[in-house]
């Protein structure tokens, strides 16, 4: 088993982007088609066929690849792939937030299959937990399809159209002049463009829309993120790499490109911004998801061609009945006592049966739980109440 890296992901990743900034070579600055092959294809699992997010689309491209398709060592195995002798994966990170447990009786045993062997349930963490794994490449597997190259490769959809009806969909005050300024105005939540028969090509023009409604989403209304920033402010180089990372990301997906010299002007700010706290790659690359998610879920054809999820729900709980089980906590049921000795990983409880002395650990999921739980709110003299769930798009914020 690989021990965990000493160094933080973000901490490598920002570590080689502020070396490629200082040479030229960011991954926004690659080339639309190399050698033939889909450098137009963010970096994905083979086995899922899910692009990877967040910083882990750039922990990918650092490694150097052609091949954009990834796996874990056991994805292969099951494929039918074999790695390569003497490879070495590259680390990416995921977010936790199930995990499977036994499942227990209302009486706090064990629930057993038609095999004799625990029964086990999916759970809800109460707390995410951030995990480590390491994947390989499609030039260090043996066995896998040959990557189709561009010339093998079409859409079934106009990239170009798909952006037009993004712009009609999100209701954008888009508005065109002649002349060299491209920007979002925030006064008057209104985007401004040079015409387009100025641009050298009809990818260069939609490439520079898109940076801009990456701007546009920052709007208060949308995903509220700090726009009042004077030019040449970390503040204000900061959503520029957030709007300049999205509009590669949605620039590639939607097979167009990306227009690297927007940002020429910010580079010494963001190696400035990342030598100081290398952590702003992690918040700046989860912030350009969220703008790809809002754009993605505000046009239904984009959402069906990209087959992403609409914008986030957000939870919000407003009850005062007790919802958990707390260290502390006893309660009668079925003859027998149990108190609640502490907090475990994963969301799980401590247990004591103190008649027997017992020991046991027990899920939020397990048939113990709920009865047990019942009986803490109906002491309290409280009625169960559900959760009320609200749908509400995530607030973010910019300007110019």
């Amino acid at each position: 088993m690989k021990k965990e890296p000493k160094t933080p992901l973000h901490a490598q990743v920002a570590e080689k982007l502020i070396e490629q900034l200082k040479a030229g070579t960011a991954p926004w600055e690659m080339p639309w088609d190399s050698d033939g092959a889909m450098a137009s294809q963010l970096p994905y699992n083979e086995m899922t066929g899910k692009r990877y997010r967040g910083i882990n689309v750039f922990s990918l491209m650092f490694a150097g690849r052609k091949d954009p398709r990834w796996l874990t060592f056991k994805q292969a195995e099951s494929r039918g792939y074999q790695i390569l002798q003497g490879e070495k994966g590259t680390r990416v990170q995921f977010i936790k937030t199930h995990d499977k447990r036994p499942k227990r009786d209302e009486n706090g045993k064990p629930v057993l299959d038609e095999n004799g062997k625990p029964v086990k349930v999916t759970v809800v963490l109460d707390r995410p937990i951030i995990s480590t794994a390491w994947v390989f490449n499609g030039e260090q597997i043996e066995g896998m399809p040959p990557l189709k190259t561009s010339k093998d490769f079409s859409l079934n959809w106009n990239p170009q159209d798909a952006i037009e009806q993004l712009v009609v969909d999100a209701k954008v005050n888009l508005e065109h002049h002649f002349g060299n300024e491209a920007y979002y105005a925030l006064s008057q939540d209104k985007i401004r463009l040079p015409l387009k028969e100025q641009f050298s090509s009809a990818d260069r023009y939609y490439a520079t829309l898109l940076h801009e409604m990456g701007h546009w989403t920052g709007h208060k209304d949308r995903l509220d993120r700090t726009l009042m920033n004077s030019f040449g402010t970390p503040e204000y180089a900061r959503e520029e790499l957030r709007a300049e990372i999205a509009s590669m990301l949605m620039g590639t997906e939607l097979h167009i490109g990306h227009d690297p010299g927007q940002h020429v002007a910010y580079v010494k700010d963001w190696i400035s911004i990342l030598e100081n706290n290398p952590y702003e790659i992690h918040l700046a690359c989860a912030d350009a998801e969220k703008i790809c998610t809002y754009l993605t879920g505000v046009s239904p054809m984009l959402k069906k061609e990209l087959g992403e999820e609409a914008a986030p729900q957000i939870q919000s709980v407003q009850s005062k009945t007790p919802r958990y089980l707390s260290t502390g906590d006893e309660m009668e049921h079925n003859g027998n006592h149990y108190k609640v000795l502490g907090h475990l990983k994963q969301g799980r409880l401590r247990m004591e049966e103190t008649g027997s002395g017992n020991h046991f650990s027990l899920s939020r999921t397990d048939g113990l739980y709920a009865s047990l739980l019942a009986i803490k709110q109906s002491q309290l003299g409280q009625s169960l109440q559900e959760p009320v769930s609200e749908q509400q798009i995530p607030h973010y914020q910019f300007n110019r």
